[in-house]
């Protein structure tokens, strides 16, 4: 297990990303990006500004931003900032004469006196008016289209994909399908998944010949070299015939 530092720039270069391109999308410096790497926390501003560099980095990679953030924290000894308010002075009193105290105590009594006579009535409080109950909405019996005990399930359409990948070596993938995410991790040698989709499937891989993968069923031709960052092959329907290997044709492309 490498330290913090090591740790993104695997995961950095499993996915063929350069800190030039980081930099770019994040707007931070090089200088401080190769400090993360480096473990270099003397170089980076104080502050909350390491955790956001960190945070930034890690959702540039797709990675879960708030366990790196955790992660640094626990490599670095650094504990959350806590904002620290300032006591507020003790307000002084203003000074109180003889006369006020006089003017108060005749204040009081003339209450307690009024108060004793019986004073002003209390002013009775309106009853509270009952609740009108809602009248009850009208719901329609006669347009139910379908009716749910009888609705027809879905079928599949027969274009769909069925892509599954079978790790040979450590091997950085991004599968998106239908236009959605569903995998952005390293999957470790020997692992294996499967994911569908009713029309298109985007694969970005960083070690292009430490992977395998079968479409439908049908082995694919191979995607590249060992160590090769290939990146937005788009699968389709339309274009499988070209990706997969022709019945009889052997898997590394050579015959007899």
């Amino acid at each position: 297990m490498g330290s913090f530092g090591e740790n993104l720039r695997r995961e950095r270069e499993l996915r063929g990303v350069s800190l030039r391109e980081i930099a770019d999308g994040t707007k931070i410096s090089v200088r401080f990006l190769q400090a993360l790497e480096e473990d270099r926390a003397d170089v980076l501003p104080g502050g909350l500004f390491p955790r956001a560099f960190v945070k930034q980095y890690a959702m540039y990679l797709g990675l879960d931003a708030d366990k790196a953030v955790a992660d640094y924290v626990a490599a670095n000894g650094a504990a959350p900032e806590e904002r620290r308010v300032s006591p507020m002075p003790p307000r002084r009193g203003w000074p109180v004469s003889p006369g006020h105290l006089f003017l108060a105590a005749l204040a009081i009594l003339a209450v307690a006196l009024t108060l004793r006579r019986g004073g002003p009535a209390e002013r009775a409080l309106p009853e509270p008016t009952p609740p009108v109950a809602a009248a009850p909405a009208v719901l329609p019996t006669d347009r139910v289209y379908p009716s749910p005990s009888v609705a027809a399930p879905v079928a599949a359409p027969s274009d769909s994909l069925v892509l599954t990948l079978t790790a040979q070596q450590d091997c950085w993938v991004e599968v998106r399908a239908d236009g959605e995410t569903v995998v952005n991790r390293v999957l470790a040698s020997g692992e294996s998944q499967t994911f569908e989709a009713r029309g298109e499937i985007v694969l970005s891989v960083g070690n292009a010949g430490g992977l395998s993968l079968r479409v439908n069923d049908r082995p694919a031709l191979p995607l590249g070299r060992s160590g090769e960052v290939r990146k937005n092959i788009v699968i389709t329907p339309q274009n499988l015939p070209s990706l997969v290997q022709q019945d009889g044709a052997e898997p590394d492309g050579h015959s007899g």
